[in-house]
């Protein structure tokens, strides 16, 4: 208990230090970006500086000149050609369209700003392009589905269909709730993968043991993803999402009402962790912290009935290893 109790002391040290080492980076980062902000800034209040001066200088002349031409307009009683002239020429000198600030450059500063946005965009969130270096293969367990989910012959996708299809009632086939697993399982390390969820009202997806009930003779409920202790999921119902695991449900805030394109898992054998991710953003959805495994795991996928026609369109596995497109 001792060296158990030195461990978590340990622990905590360690990943409060490479907390703060971070914390420490994105405010190098800020003050990076902010002495850069404060030097493009002042380069532009320099040239507006230098332009407000013209105008004014161009209005004291102005002014001065009229003075000029009043008093000499006073001592000749008429106007003549010469003054003619003199105005002509002033007003002339005088026009606002001869003063330009210099739009082309800044247009080519707001352009490299945008390219520096984007850039940063591209990099973050960094969990992304960690997770990405766990990115699992992900084949589907035609085997395993109910009879009422078509899977693709490559087994990267399951659609709800309403005809019972001929196939083989074998034990490892889910009989009463809309389930699939992969074909393989994990067993050690990390491991991430996502799903596309675009255009759907319901799914359910997540992690279980291999010992989930297939058959739903008695207690249909078990089969059901995160309804036993073998599982873990998250459900997403119009617009609400819950997480699940042992029976207990955990409801989760609206997320800003966001519904996500991709849906994001990160399996964690030696954290013990289930993760659930807006794969778009990397927004967390929620986390199970479940200690020690006690079996190896199969991804797990139910896209739902029809939900009144709203919900026809497959789940899809992504490349996890790559980035979305932009949408």
């Amino acid at each position: 208990m001792k060296k158990l109790a030195a461990k978590q002391v340990e622990m905590t040290k360690k990943t409060n230090e490479v907390k703060e080492k971070i914390k420490k980076k994105y405010e190098d980062m800020k003050r990076v970006l902010d002495e850069d902000l404060r030097i493009t800034l002042t380069q532009l209040d320099t040239e507006f500086e230098a332009t407000e001066k013209l105008v004014e200088e161009k209005i004291e002349d102005c002014y001065h000149l009229t003075q000029e031409l009043d008093q000499e307009l006073m001592n000749a009683g008429t106007q003549n050609s010469e003054i003619d002239q003199r105005i002509s020429e002033s007003l002339k000198k005088s026009d606002p369209d001869l003063i330009q600030t210099d739009d082309f450059r800044n247009q080519q500063l707001l352009s490299l700003t945008i390219n520096l946005l984007l850039f940063i965009r591209s990099q973050i969130p960094i969990s992304k392009k960690l997770f990405q270096t766990y990115a699992a293969d992900v084949v589907l367990d035609a085997g395993t589905a109910h009879p009422k989910l078509i899977i693709s012959p490559n087994g990267d996708s399951a659609t709800y269909t309403e005809n019972w299809q001929e196939v083989p009632d074998v034990p490892s086939r889910f009989d009463n709730t809309l389930n699939v697993i992969s074909q393989q399982a994990l067993s050690e390390g990390r491991h991430y993968w996502e799903v596309e969820v675009s255009g759907k009202t319901y799914w359910e997806i997540g992690l279980t043991y291999p010992s989930i009930p297939r058959k739903g003779k008695e207690k249909e409920e078990d089969c059901w993803l995160g309804r036993g202790k073998e599982s873990w999921c998250v459900e997403y119902f119009n617009g609400d999402y819950t997480a699940w695991h042992d029976g207990a449900n955990h409801e989760l805030p609206p997320l800003s009402g966001r519904q996500f394109h991709r849906i994001g898992v990160y399996c964690s054998f030696p954290g013990g962790l289930v993760c659930f991710l807006g794969a778009d953003t990397m927004t967390p959805i929620y986390c199970f912290c479940t200690g020690t495994f006690t079996d190896s795991l199969y991804q797990a996928l139910c896209p739902g009935h029809d939900n009144e026609g709203t919900n026809w369109k497959p789940l899809r596995i992504c490349d996890a290893s790559r980035s979305a497109p932009v949408l």
